[in-house]
């Protein structure tokens, strides 16, 4: 950002210093407390800002910086556990502003997106699901929770990834219940540079017709065919497994073999349905996509 700065150990700084301030620090009192030249500080202020690590605050004619709620100073990979702590407790609280700027903040500490799924949004996802099996929250808090999830997650996805025209992934879910996974499993996608057509929850379209609807979607966005296309589909029920199993059996031909089917959910040892990768697991999910890109390219 500014010559001869590290912007990641000018964060941290900050970040500590305005930490320990109840009130704030004017840009001149910054300025000072960490050696860097009005001028430069102003610019750094203002770019964190923009990150939502910091806010302003105007008393008088007074300009003071404070820490936004949720913001610490952040190095991965070893905080990732901290930050689901953080995030869990944020979020049974209903500190949604927090949880937001905990997010932001990883970001732009440079944190790995699918590392922010699987070890953070994923097991706080299955702690909300646990806490009301248990009865202790109701529907509608759990509903509540699940929003913010969800939100966190397009806060992610509001960043700027660059894709790459040959990876393309549909991602879907077949009932309420396995969305947000659907939506961790696509923002992943996005930041590792694949082009993501999420649909959400499909359960509605779950009909005799649903392999006609789908062939139609795959002629208008996956027209070259000599491209990847991977359906990704999420489902708590080994009946909607199935389903999408033999939907996409039903259209795929044999002129379409870059074509590949992803199932994740629980399946009986004794039941077999067919699909390309069988799995629970996003990592597993991203690395074998990628992988199977990899090799179509040799």
């Amino acid at each position: 950002m500014a010559r001869g700065y590290d912007d990641v150990e000018v964060k941290g700084r900050l970040i500590s210093l305005l930490s320990g301030s109840k009130t704030g620090l004017s840009g001149v009192e910054i300025s000072a407390h960490l050696g860097i030249n009005r001028v430069t500080m102003t610019k750094f202020l203002n770019v964190f800002a923009a990150e939502g690590i910091i806010k302003q605050k105007n008393i008088g004619n007074l300009n003071l910086w404070l820490v936004e709620e949720g913001t610490e100073h952040l190095k991965f990979p070893d905080d990732y556990f901290r930050v689901q702590e953080k995030y869990s407790e944020f979020l049974i609280h209903g500190s949604e502003s927090a949880i937001y700027n905990l997010i932001r903040n990883c970001i732009s500490s440079n944190a790995d997106v699918t590392k922010l799924m699987t070890e953070v949004i994923i097991p706080t996802i299955t702690l909300i699901n646990l806490l009301f099996d248990d009865g202790k929250i109701g529907k509608s808090e759990q509903q509540f929770m699940n929003g913010i999830i969800s939100k966190s997650i397009q806060t992610i996805n509001l960043g700027n990834f660059n894709q790459e025209s040959k990876k393309n992934v549909i991602v879907l879910s077949s009932d309420t219940q396995s969305i947000l996974y659907s939506e961790a499993a696509s923002a992943a996608f996005r930041s590792d540079g694949w082009n993501v057509f999420s649909l959400g929850d499909m359960s509605s379209a779950i009909d005799v017709l649903f392999d006609l609807d789908l062939k139609k979607m795959l002629t208008k966005v996956w027209q070259s065919k000599q491209e990847i296309m991977i359906i990704v589909v999420f489902s708590s029920s080994e009946e909607g497994l199935k389903f999408f199993s033999e939907s996409f059996d039903s259209i795929k031909g044999k002129t379409e073999k870059n074509l590949f089917l992803i199932l994740s959910g629980k399946v009986g040892k004794k039941v077999k349905i067919k699909s390309d990768l069988l799995t629970e697991k996003l990592e597993d999910i991203i690395q074998w996509s990628q992988t199977k890109f990899e090799n179509l390219q040799v």
